[in-house]
């Protein structure tokens, strides 16, 4: 029998259909490197969503299929894959439509204040909580810079241009590929004319920190930045210095430079920062969407097929030879 391993829980409905199609589904029940090595060696595939240990082909030679349950590629150690023959496929836009909503969320939260105008409603009085809405913004007419305008940047770009009516700026590497909503721009003119930053890039070689002392510097000293991309973008040792000193008003994270931050971490200390454990993209709709396609996918390369979203070609010639 077949056995499929989740790092973490998907929706019922990807579990059904592995087991409908006669394999076995095994949840780790931690995260540790340990855990997973260990339940992996047992496994023919694993659907993953978060980051696989470094060594993880070595430790399990038993597996051929990993299925990126979303689009971040950062969370398999790809080199070990190409070099074990393991292919890999990822899901683009499946929770795209649910992150740009997160983002849209996140810019009305902080531009009204909202946390703190909660707590205080819970500790202090009525007539001390209401003075925190002072510096309350509409979002229309501000405008949105989108870092990376992929399937949720562009979303985005055309939910804030045509539903708020914002001034919406977009940087990549291929301004030729914006949709309409956005204006093209280099990083440096989208930092300084952006009430909100948006990060929605890819974590590579050239993307690693790339908001460091100086470009989190050349944001507005009003402006926000929300990164629902991938933490290690960030240097994060920059980004706790501009919250605390003011520099920048304020953020909203759902990643972080390690993937799991835990009591005690210095964001924490923070009153200018909203923190989320990973789940822009989780609602109910897109985790079906995306557990029954990780499903269908994993399953499409233990049948020896090639997966709709292969991201690692280079591994499929060299496939273990069980896999082919």
């Amino acid at each position: 029998m077949l056995r499929v391993l989740l790092t973490d829980p998907i929706d019922a409905s990807g579990e059904e259909l592995l087991r409908a199609r006669g394999a076995e589904v095994v949840l780790a029940p931690d995260g540790s490197a340990a855990t997973v090595k260990r339940l992996a060696s047992e496994a023919d595939g694993v659907i993953v969503r978060s980051k696989l240990p470094d060594d993880i082909f070595e430790a399990a030679p038993r597996l051929r299929a990993v299925t990126i349950h979303g689009t971040g590629t950062d969370l398999v150690p790809l080199a070990s894959a190409n070099a074990n023959g393991v292919p890999v496929a990822n899901l683009p836009g499946e929770n795209a439509h649910s992150v740009a909503e997160y983002c849209v969320m996140a810019m009305l939260m902080l531009a009204r204040n909202i946390c703190a105008i909660t707590a205080a409603m819970r500790v202090r009085t009525w007539d001390e909580a209401r003075p925190l809405s002072v510096p309350a913004r509409e979002i229309a007419g501000l405008t949105l810079g989108i870092v990376g305008v992929g399937e949720i940047g562009a979303r985005l770009a055309k939910m804030c241009c045509n539903g708020f009516g914002m001034r919406v700026l977009g940087h990549q590497r291929r301004l030729d590929r914006l949709p309409p909503e956005a204006q093209g721009v280099g990083l440096d003119d989208l930092l300084a004319q952006s009430d909100f930053v948006v990060i929605a890039c890819p974590l590579t070689p050239e993307t690693r920190h790339l908001f460091n002392e100086a470009r989190l510097g050349a944001m507005k000293s009003s402006a926000w930045l929300i990164n629902v991309g991938r933490g290690p973008v960030i240097d994060e040792t920059a980004l706790i210095d501009a919250l605390h000193t003011k520099r920048i008003a304020g953020a909203m994270l759902d990643v972080y430079e390690h993937y799991r931050i835990h009591a005690g971490h210095p964001l924490f200390a923070l009153d200018n920062v909203i923190l989320t454990p990973h789940l822009a993209g989780s609602t109910r709709e897109s985790r079906a969407r995306t557990s029954v396609r990780a499903a269908d996918e994993t399953l499409r390369m233990l049948a020896g097929e090639k997966p709709r979203n292969l991201v690692n070609p280079e591994a499929w010639n060299e496939r273990r030879p069980e896999n082919r």
